[in-house]
């Protein structure tokens, strides 16, 4: 039995497919096949059922996960202890983000891991949250960041940072609203991202509180095309901080004084539960040094 073997066997366990997890380990799914049919040699167990569509845990199979995750974690504990200096990591990374993270923080983010790190080849994608969450569970992510909590059995999250947003308008349309009540948003028009948004539930709360319904909502699921819909006078919009005082600066917009504070939208690092990798440590700590919500990103 070798941590290679003890590797292969725990992506193959927790990956969608046989696949993906080749694609974690780097070779092929013929190669992968060959170290698991070798560690099941070496146990004198099959740790799989491959009868059907898709390769299964046997009772066996699910008996040893636990047992080689804790070996796995232990060999990167004794790793880390032998280590003399910083590690540099290599292989591949692949991050998960919401739109929100990805034009405010998250290039920053990246640009840490690279300069730590010069042998990780980072990708990034970019999708709502439960597309990400799904990805994570398939193991074709190492962490997303999603607003909330993980509520997924195989996953777990830990707190990053709440993003704030603000209410905004072309200059002329906020010199004639100037404040917003339940009167006044009778006659807006409100751009909003998607329904199932994190941000939407922002917004519905804060209409609730005010008692207003908006005339009509115009959405749209792409924060800088939001900003522009209502920099072009089409409504008031939720926008978030740094967006909103980077085109209040360029006076391209104006906040609106709200009678009832917005919420903020906290956000968490989203990861796979016992994940023995050294590498998930590494991407907390970079991560929770880098997040800033409230980043004007590409629009200051």
């Amino acid at each position: 039995m070798t941590l290679k073997q003890l590797e292969a066997f725990y992506w193959a366990a927790t990956c969608a497919s046989f696949a993906t997890a080749a694609e974690r380990v780097h070779l092929t799914v013929s190669s992968l096949s060959k170290r698991l049919a070798e560690l099941e040699a070496s146990i004198d167990q099959n740790l799989f059922d491959r009868r059907g569509h898709r390769a299964v845990l046997t009772s066996a199979g699910e008996r040893f996960l636990p047992q080689a995750v804790a070996l796995l974690q232990h060999a990167a504990e004794v790793r880390q202890l032998a280590s003399t200096g910083q590690s540099n990591f290599a292989g591949q990374c692949r991050l998960g983000s919401g739109e929100l993270a990805s034009i405010t923080w998250l290039p920053q983010w990246v640009q840490s891991l690279r300069a730590s790190h010069p042998d990780l080849s980072i990708s990034v994608v970019v999708d709502i949250g439960e597309a990400l969450a799904d990805r994570l569970e398939k193991g074709e992510l190492d962490v997303a960041v999603i607003a909330g909590h993980a509520r997924r059995p195989k996953l777990r999250s830990i707190p990053l940072a709440g993003a704030s947003f603000a209410l905004c308008a072309a200059p002329a349309q906020a010199q004639r609203v100037k404040t917003l009540n339940a009167d006044s948003i009778s006659q807006q028009t409100l751009v909003c991202l998607p329904r199932g948004s994190g941000v939407t539930h922002i917004l519905d709360d804060w209409l609730d509180r005010v008692g207003a319904r908006p005339r009509e909502r115009l959405v749209c699921n792409q924060w800088g095309a939001a900003a522009g819909l209502v920099a072009a006078g089409a409504g008031i919009g939720l926008l978030p901080m740094g967006l909103a005082k980077a085109l209040v600066k360029r006076q391209q917009l104006r906040t609106i004084r709200c009678p009832q504070p917005l919420r903020s939208l906290e956000y968490e690092l989203h990861f796979r539960d016992e994940d023995p990798r050294p590498l998930l440590a590494e991407l907390i700590r970079t991560g929770r040094d880098s997040v800033n919500f409230d980043a004007p990103g590409p629009f200051s």
